[in-house]
């Protein structure tokens, strides 16, 4: 599955917002972070704040906050805003070759996978995760883990 570039500056930004849920981040801070244009980031976020995912608070010091619950949105939640995953319209079998139903038949197959792995997942897992790589990657030094 291919994402998008707004799903996946929505993962980053709430994984950032969730990150530092009593912190107001600005769509600014986030897009330099991640090299976006901030205009488009506004437009995700905006997105974001209307699911009820982040909280959008006007103002000096104002920005985004995580206003979500870490241990029970689902990437899925997330991509489906921005993704249309519903299960792809299946050409009529008796017009495909065998090799041709074979092989949509695995490219569902990983599909499905790929949404299941989606919804199995949670923010807070993804942010162990994240912390998990970091401390990995920090006792490994700059250049990561030597070979074997």
């Amino acid at each position: 599955m291919k994402l998008q570039k707004n799903t996946l500056f929505a993962l980053y930004s709430l994984l950032e917002a969730a990150s530092h849920p009593a912190r107001q981040l600005s769509a600014g801070e986030i897009a330099r972070k991640y090299a976006i244009s901030p205009h488009h980031l506004a437009k995700v976020l905006h997105t974001l704040a209307r699911a009820g995912m982040v909280e959008s608070v006007r103002g000096a010091g104002g920005g985004y906050r995580f206003s979500g619950n870490a241990k029970r949105l689902t990437l899925m939640e997330v991509v489906q805003l921005f993704e249309n995953v519903q299960a792809s319209p299946q050409r009529r079998a008796r017009h495909r070759s065998g090799v041709e139903r074979g092989l949509a038949t695995v490219l569902a197959e990983i599909e499905d996978i790929s949404k299941a792995t989606l919804q199995s997942i949670s923010i807070a897992t993804m942010l162990k995760l994240i912390q998990r790589q970091q401390r990995g990657s920090r006792s490994h030094g700059p250049a990561g883990p030597l070979p074997s």
